[in-house]
């Protein structure tokens, strides 16, 4: 059960191991682009490559005809990575070897939609992905088994995102056999220990140009791709598709998103620091290095950043 691109792996790895697939659960075709024409999810498009049945129902809470065709299949496990559908209590407990999700962190840490984004702007130095036995709670489930990874310094929550299902790919098909044969007992979490992560809306990438210059650079890479950073400049939105953080002797109280030249490229005062634009995208207009950017747009340098700066 999975529906966009990073679960593709997990479906490859099953099938590379041998493992017998009844059946692939993605959720239904959406309208995409301007054009609103009708989209496979990445799931859908592999497994019909592979002559696998597909399935997609809407729902299976409120669909009692989908869990009846799937107790059809009689499944001895479900392998569900980034379905995106809730699982009712009776298809968790339709497999006698349960129900295991892939979960890209070291849970009960980021619990929830977001895990990834918040590992990188909490500044974590390591995440890592948690196969886990679910049960009726989000993401409460114990643990089967977990991997942890350094999370480098300039990765964002795409790159981070595939890199991690990857490596939850090949630690399901590790432990799958000892799984089957009762030789590993699934722990339960420490609740204590847990954080829950939110869905982020669009307005969350606004940028705050009195936040930290550390905390805004991580910002750029926690929400790339979604939902992105941005601010506005001219009346128009300017996206920040890459930047860093500098320190700044700059007075913070007078400064904050203004624009000016420093040794490291383009630079904005933030709170603390300044953020250096290393690659911006103005609305309705392509990618572009800052120094193309500002090139092109020389009264950039001086002005300031944010709604309603002058």
């Amino acid at each position: 059960m999975g529906t966009p691109a990073v679960a593709v792996p997990v479906l490859s790895a099953l099938l590379d191991e041998g493992h017998g697939l009844v059946g692939v659960y993605t959720q239904p075709d959406r309208q995409s682009g301007r054009g609103k024409r009708i989209v496979s999810s990445m799931v859908k498009q592999y497994a019909l490559e592979r002559g696998l049945p597909v399935f997609q129902p809407a729902t299976l809470r409120r669909d009692e005809a989908a869990r009846e065709q799937m107790a059809s299949l009689s499944p001895d496990l479900i392998v569900v990575a980034a379905y995106g559908l809730f699982l009712p209590a009776d298809t968790l407990s339709l497999p006698p070897l349960g129900c295991l999700n892939l979960h890209p962190s070291l849970l009960p840490r980021y619990r929830g939609a977001t895990p990834v984004a918040s590992a990188i702007l909490e500044g974590d130095p390591v995440t890592g992905v948690t196969i886990i036995r679910l049960d009726q709670g989000m993401d409460t489930g114990p643990v089967v088994a977990q991997k942890e990874t350094s999370i480098g310094p300039d990765e964002t929550t795409e790159g981070l995102t595939s890199r991690l299902f990857l490596m939850g790919a090949a630690l399901l098909v590790e432990v799958l056999p000892d799984w089957q044969h009762g030789k590993i007992r699934a722990q339960a979490q420490d609740a204590s220990l847990a954080t829950v992560t939110e869905r982020l809306s669009k307005d969350d990438g606004e940028i705050d140009w009195t936040c930290p210059a550390v905390w805004l650079a991580r910002q750029v890479r926690a929400y790339h791709p979604w939902p992105g950073s941005f601010t506005h400049w001219n009346g128009k939105t300017l996206k920040v598709l890459a930047a860093k953080a500098i320190a700044s002797d700059a007075r913070p109280t007078d400064s904050q998103g203004l624009v000016k030249q420093v040794p490291e490229g383009v630079g904005v005062a933030t709170g603390e620091g300044a953020l250096v634009l290393e690659q911006v995208q103005m609305e309705g207009r392509r990618p572009v290095s800052t120094r193309e950017f500002v090139q092109g747009h020389r009264n950039f340098i001086g002005s300031r950043l944010g709604a309603g700066a002058a």
